[in-house]
């Protein structure tokens, strides 16, 4: 018995004396390798210079689809903001060429990147607040740290796989539909949107629904892609949707910011599992 309760004492003085390590070494070098990486993810969300540095650089993307030729065009990326956008619509009845570009004094914000930058920035702040010099007693700190920061990836992944779900009221009041010149005309809807690594753009061509119409009107709710045959009131109008273009081009930087959030995670993940394994420790002992 005073054998087995001596090399239980010796298992667990080892056991002790990794922990300690775990707490006073690994954490902070897996700290600092968060650091380094969700820095990089940073430089990825372009931010308008200042001071020497200039303005942001301008990125030309070229839309396109396998399905249609019925729209392209370019968007011009600017940071988070559109800065100029040139888009061709062929007309399906009668092939009429439609020609509609961003007013010069007008930028479209791009909410998701805006987000997703913000949630990466408060992620590096988290853990900057604990540098070289900051000693964790207990796992649950560390634990609670990854939480948070893990929260913040989460949320700036999300943003950039997840587009919001908009009513067609909602896309029809949107202050994108008079960022225009020409004025886009009363059956044209227009949404822009982030889907994963691709800057998504959706032209909507609507119809009135006549009084004596024997449809049955059926409001659509919100979805990040309309199909033809949604309908919606608009004032004192019903309109149906009754065709669908969308084109898109990918962002090279935006699959890379995509990466250096998976790599954070599964960081942040390891680093917990390696913590859980000293869960009868940290419970009731600082180190």
């Amino acid at each position: 018995m005073a054998t087995v309760m001596a090399a239980t004492a010796a298992e667990r003085a080892v056991l002790e004396e990794e922990f300690r390590w775990l707490l006073h070494d690994e954490v902070h070098a897996v700290l600092r390798q968060l650091q380094d990486i969700l820095k990089e993810a940073s430089l990825r969300f372009t931010l308008p210079g200042s001071g020497t540095e200039g303005p942001t650089k301008q990125e030309n993307f070229i839309l396109g689809s396998c399905g249609t030729d019925q729209v392209k065009g370019v968007l011009t990326l600017q940071g988070d903001a559109l800065s100029q956008a040139d888009v061709n619509l062929k007309m399906p009845r009668n092939n009429q060429l439609l020609h509609f570009a961003f007013r010069e004094d007008k930028q479209w914000k791009l909410q998701q990147i805006q987000d997703a930058r913000n949630h990466v920035s408060q992620a590096i702040y988290l853990l900057a607040n604990r540098d070289e010099s900051y000693q964790f007693r207990t796992g649950a700190e560390v634990l609670k740290l990854m939480d948070a920061v893990m929260l913040q990836l989460t949320r700036a992944r999300n943003r950039l796989t997840t587009p919001a779900t908009l009513t067609l009221p909602e896309i029809a009041a949107s202050g994108l539909t008079r960022m225009f010149a020409p004025t886009l005309p009363s059956d044209l809807l227009v949404n822009v949107y982030i889907n994963l690594n691709k800057l998504c753009l959706t032209v909507y061509q609507l119809h009135t629904l006549q009084p004596n119409s024997t449809k049955n009107f059926r409001p659509a709710g919100g979805a990040v892609l309309h199909s033809p045959g949604a309908m919606f009131e608009w004032g004192t109008q019903r309109l149906e949707v009754s065709h669908v273009h969308k084109v898109e081009s990918v962002i090279p930087w935006l699959n890379d910011a995509l990466v250096f959030f998976t790599v954070s995670l599964q960081l942040c993940q390891q680093l917990k599992d390696k913590i859980s394994v000293f869960s009868s420790y940290w419970s009731c002992r600082p180190f």
